[in-house]
């Protein structure tokens, strides 16, 4: 018999971007907007979800996708991070 072995190995990743004190919230929408291309309503909703709530999923997918997705949203100086999607 075979131990039990975690062998998900395409499980779907999550970008995860958190509130700070520096970016302003219109540009927090303006970065989502223009980078993944959501409607300003979608943009605004993760933008509230950060604000509010200290951090959004604004993305989910393949590991190496998300992680080149949070280094954009370095780029644009806002804190993301990468983490697997358990839900």
């Amino acid at each position: 018999m075979l131990p039990d072995v975690d062998v998900r190995f395409d499980v779907p990743w999550i970008l995860v971007v958190w509130n700070d004190p520096i970016n302003l919230m219109n540009y927090v929408v303006h970065v989502f907007r223009s980078y993944f291309g959501y409607p300003r309503e979608e943009a605004e909703r993760l933008m509230l979800l950060v604000h509010h709530e200290g951090r959004a999923t604004v993305a989910s997918g393949p590991r190496e996708e998300m992680e080149r997705h949070a280094q954009a949203m370095h780029e644009y100086g806002l804190q993301a991070t990468v983490a697997r999607d358990d839900a």
